[in-house]
């Protein structure tokens, strides 16, 4: 299990030394403002998390931790058009906590056309945004919520 750690360790490094950019001549979809954020074209190693379970696959009661759910297309497609866009996008999930988790979501990720994204259930200061089934939005420095009616 050290070693698992310790390799785990040594690719997040490489990870975050790599730069990323945005050739804004390939915006594609109806989100384009939305890939297009001067944050991302500023600083190459920003990062866009995006949840597993519940929100890029299904999950539900009956959901175990030996096995992933079905895509969520919507999720698939988004998570593709980011990558295409040169947007650093990295699995957030609290399966990252088990080194034993980490062949599983590689193989889930491969099996449904995905590159082999970075894993982690850490925020830190390079977080731009985090698609999650369990978040409500708080608006910055005033602990105002920011929820659909």
């Amino acid at each position: 299990m050290l070693n698992s750690i310790k390799k785990y360790l040594k690719k997040a490094k490489e990870e975050v030394s790599k730069e990323y950019s945005i050739n804004s001549s390939e915006q594609i979809g109806s989100q384009e403002n939305e890939f297009n954020d001067l944050e991302h074209k500023k600083l190459p190693k920003i990062w866009t998390g995006v949840d597993l379970d519940g929100t890029l696959a299904y999950y539900d009661r009956l959901s175990s931790s030996d096995k992933i759910g079905e895509p969520v297309p919507a999720m698939i497609t988004l998570v593709k058009k980011m990558i295409h866009n040169g947007i650093r996008v990295k699995i957030f999930t609290a399966r990252a906590q088990d080194p034993d988790q980490l062949p599983i979501i590689r193989k889930w990720l491969k099996d449904n056309d995905l590159p082999e994204l970075e894993i982690t259930n850490i925020k830190d200061y390079y977080t731009h945004r985090i698609y999650d089934d369990r978040c409500i939005q708080v608006e910055r420095n005033t602990g105002r919520l920011i929820v659909d009616n």
